[in-house]
């Protein structure tokens, strides 16, 4: 299920899917975690909530609910920030709005957020030149200058802008007035100036308004923004604003031709003023996507079976303005500068068993060529082709994982009928031939299988110990024949771990699910002196057996890259790319894998 599904359950009224228990308590007002490394985040919208705060009407309770959910789910949601989209109170007077900042003091450093003047927080007649204001000393640039995220604000106090880092880039957020002046546009384009490769959201009041389809167009002052700030600025991929209702969406072209996402988030004209009701936008940069839900954290911590008729209606909105989704590829947009490459001090420690890689100035693949292991612990591979290969069937490649140590990798072109292939094999005497791993060890390696991926590979081995089963007094398998430790992929893709543990005649053998092809992949195995765990990019694999695992039962013989020998024989050998190949005397956390930590 997906993560937007998060709200299930019971609500009372069909149409509305949102997740909770009957009878939940409010979440707990404490601060989670955020992780600015996952490539999931989110950012909280909040609108119009001038009727929350309206003089002696002022009810600010779902708006501390709101603060709470925010909060007691920072962690799980991994909440980045909060932007408000303008009109904090109804009148501007001193009474609202000290009591809506006294409200704000609920999230003041658990929080990064923004807030912006909306016409009924300030004199809505002028721009931002307006001067001193109760909103102004309130919710001005004294506020957040103790924020992380806080970049600065325009010499008036009323734009500001924010960095958020999250998904391994800062993400710009400018918070613009009501009506900014041209002093405050040229102060947004020198933000934008100095943070070049930040993709940005723009926030302000009014912007755009819709139909009641839910179609967006431009307002007067939109129109401005679009024209002196929005269609040349390609960092500019998201605005959003409140003011006008129905909520809404469209989608713009910038003078590049790239699409601006156009949304109207307003709800002031619901029950109870909206009720303090969010907009989560969840960016996936791991699936290049943006899932949107809006709900009311207020009546979500209400008992559903006591919720009243308006509140079961209002506690979440499904409507295609409301609840959707946007295709959305970050990378092509906002592409980051590429690692360079690392050297091998980087890369290895005293508990390296072997590291190999293929860059080497002057590295040849022909037979009999050198791959030497960087580790200093002298288990050189020499290069070796099967029966029926040719020159082309080992060739070096410029191809390699954005996280690999190493720009450069090994393309074997093996394969049955006829049997070809390539092998890269230790000394006799290398001491990984007979390295037993007894208190764990983690093998990792970067593949990358082509597109399309043709003919019949299935069994090809990426890398193995010689050594029949039988001979190191294993009984359990498939066959006696086979040998005591491989990685190999199935006819369906399948990556498959095989061990002969060196403590014990059995051999827990580890699935993972099907492997992409023409995408590099990063394989690791991990054993931590009691059970192995194969990991595919850093996410830990489902068919990883619960079987004791202890050691590996080489025999003194050979290891080898890019093949699988079977009664110590090689037929068919590795179809595709190779790249760094790194052996640990010690189990690893994803953290210290190759490409740096996932």
């Amino acid at each position: 299920m997906e993560r937007r599904n998060l709200l299930r359950v019971a609500v009372g009224a069909p149409a509305a899917t949102l997740v909770t228990t009957a009878g939940a308590a409010p979440a707990q007002a404490t601060s989670g975690r955020f992780d600015q490394d996952s490539p999931r985040f989110a950012i909280a919208v909040l609108p119009d909530t001038q009727y929350l705060f309206d003089a002696d009407s002022s009810d600010p309770d779902p708006l501390r609910e709101t603060f709470s959910y925010l909060l007691g789910r920072r962690a799980e949601d991994n909440i980045a920030f909060l932007t408000h989209l303008g009109d904090v109170t109804e009148h501007g007077t001193e009474h609202e709005i000290t009591l809506a900042g006294k409200t704000f003091t609920k999230i003041d450093g658990k929080l990064p957020y923004s807030v912006l003047a909306g016409n009924h927080d300030i004199d809505g007649s002028k721009d931002d030149q307006r001067g001193d204001s109760a909103y102004l000393r309130e919710f001005g640039p004294r506020r957040h200058s103790g924020s992380r995220t806080f970049l600065g604000a325009s010499k008036d106090g009323y734009n500001s802008a924010h960095l958020i880092p999250a998904a391994g880039r800062n993400w710009l957020i400018l918070a613009l007035d009501w009506r900014i002046s041209d002093g405050g546009l040229e102060w947004a384009r020198g933000v934008l100036a100095k943070h070049p490769g930040a993709p940005a959201i723009v926030t302000t009041h009014d912007l755009a308004y819709a139909d009641d389809a839910g179609q967006a167009f431009l307002s007067g002052h939109g129109q401005r923004l679009w024209d002196n700030l929005i269609k040349d600025n390609d960092q500019i991929f998201l605005t959003l604003n409140g003011h006008y209702w129905p909520p809404g969406r469209t989608t713009l072209r910038n003078t590049r031709g790239n699409d601006v996402h156009v949304h109207i988030t307003n709800y002031q004209d619901r029950y109870y003023g909206g009720a303090g009701m969010i907009r989560l936008y969840r960016f996936d940069l791991a699936r290049n996507r943006i899932d949107v839900e809006t709900f009311a954290p207020w009546f979500l911590a209400r008992d559903a079976a006591k919720r009243t008729p308006l509140e079961a209606e209002t506690v979440e909105l499904t409507g295609d303005v409301d609840r959707f989704s946007l295709e959305f590829d970050f990378d092509a947009r906002f592409p980051l500068p590429k690692p360079g490459p690392r050297p091998a001090a980087q890369v290895v420690d005293r508990h390296t068993a072997a590291y190999w890689r293929f860059d080497e100035p002057g590295q040849s693949v022909a037979d009999g060529a050198t791959v030497r292991d960087l580790s200093g612990k002298g288990n050189h591979l020499t290069v070796r082709r099967l029966a029926n290969s040719t020159p082309e069937t080992l060739t070096l490649s410029g191809e390699h994982h954005v996280g690999a140590p190493a720009h450069a990798s090994l393309r074997f072109d093996g394969g049955k009928n006829p049997d070809r292939g390539a092998i890269l094999r230790t000394a006799d005497d290398a001491p990984l031939n007979s390295a037993k791993f007894l208190g764990g060890y983690t093998i990792e390696a970067f593949i990358k299988l082509p597109e399309p991926f043709v003919g019949d590979h299935a069994w090809m081995g990426i890398l193995s110990w010689e050594g029949r089963a039988g001979d190191a007094g294993k009984h359990s398998g498939w066959s006696d024949l086979e040998p005591t430790c491989s990685l190999n992929i199935s006819g369906e893709r399948f990556l498959q771990y095989v061990l002969y543990s060196e403590v014990g005649d059995h051999n827990p053998t580890s699935w993972s699910h099907a492997l992409p092809t023409g995408v590099w992949q990063h394989l690791a195995v991990v054993n931590d002196g009691r059970r192995s765990t194969v990991y595919v990019n850093g996410s830990k694999i489902a068919r990883n057996p619960a079987r004791s695992a202890r050691g590996i039962a080489t025999l003194g013989r050979p290891f080898v890259i890019g093949a699988t020998s079977f009664d110590l024989k090689y037929g068919q050998g590795f179809y595709g790319w190779i790249g760094d190949v790194r052996i640990t005397a010690r189990a690893l956390p994803p953290a210290q894998f190759l490409p740096g930590g996932f």
